[in-house]
């Protein structure tokens, strides 16, 4: 069992939690994941990316969005309580390298979350990192203290214009690929139509570009097949090949299709867990 030793909210249905993993926390690098079960016979397997970690306190820590019916009933837990699963790391780790120019790494919504351990590993070697925060409206900004930290500048970014500039990530990305330092690297979390859209900035500046992607996943060890995308008009899985691919040469448009699939489904099995646990609630 896995002891939840932490838990917070950090903005509307976004969750961060410190889970004591040991092994896991000695062993993973930046950009790897975990797999997860909340319930411990038939429970649905949801990858997470391991948010931040300690080797010497023995814990990992993970965000989540509460958008589908596990990461609901995952929402619900509370320090103390326990998960019967907690696997991995899995996924190759971020390919992390020594640059002359700045790494400009662009999160959107809870992909924010993510983007900190690259953003630790980038710092670890004397990389000058530039992180842009974005988010529909200010209530949705996550990790900008722990940023501000960490990276060299902290741009943010909402479509609201409620927090720092108002605007979508390709604004500063842009500006930032036409100044007289244009990034070495672009690296991007977040939504896909976000990924996809500072991809299609890049590209035009022939700027490298990484995203980590988070698809349908189920075994998290390639058996299923569930997470295939297709990069460079190739079948890649990315739970053994990624998560972290070429930005230029992901087809955005079939991946996106596919992470529909099951997306009625979603809704509707939230949908019970929230009636559920209002009835509970209301019993109590």
């Amino acid at each position: 069992m896995f002891k939840i030793i932490d838990k917070k909210q950090l903005s509307e249905g976004v969750f961060y939690m410190r889970v004591e993993a040991p092994e896991i926390a000695r062993n993973r690098k930046a950009g790897q994941f975990v797999i997860i079960q909340v319930e411990s016979e038939y429970g649905e397997r949801i990858p997470l990316t391991i948010a931040d970690a300690n080797a010497e306190e023995g814990w990992i820590a993970l965000a989540f969005q509460a958008v589908g019916a596990t990461t609901y009933k995952l929402s619900l837990m509370q320090a103390g309580d326990s998960l019967p699963t907690v696997l991995g790391p899995l996924g190759n780790p971020s390919k992390i390298e020594k640059y002359d120019r700045p790494v400009l790494v662009v999160g959107g919504g809870f992909g924010v979350a993510p983007c900190y351990p690259i953003v630790q590993a980038h710092k670890a070697i004397g990389n000058k990192v530039i992180m842009v925060i974005c988010a529909r409206n200010k209530d949705l900004i996550i990790y900008e203290n722990e940023m501000r930290a960490l990276a060299d500048e902290v741009i943010i970014m909402t479509d609201d214009g409620s927090a720092g500039r108002k605007g979508v990530s390709t604004v500063p990305v842009k500006e930032l690929c036409e100044s007289q330092c244009p990034p070495a690297e672009v690296i991007a979390i977040g939504p896909p139509i976000m990924m996809k859209f500072c991809a299609l900035t890049t590209k035009e500046y022939g700027i490298k570009t990484t995203v980590s992607l988070n698809t349908i996943m189920i075994d998290g060890t390639g058996m299923c097949g569930g997470c295939r995308v297709s990069v460079g008009g190739k079948t890649k899985f990315v739970c053994v090949d990624g998560p972290e691919f070429d930005a230029h040469q992901v087809d955005w448009d079939n991946m996106m299709l596919r992470m529909k699939s099951f997306k009625a489904r979603e809704q509707e099995d939230n949908h019970k867990c929230r009636m559920m646990a209002q009835a509970d609630a209301l019993a109590k």
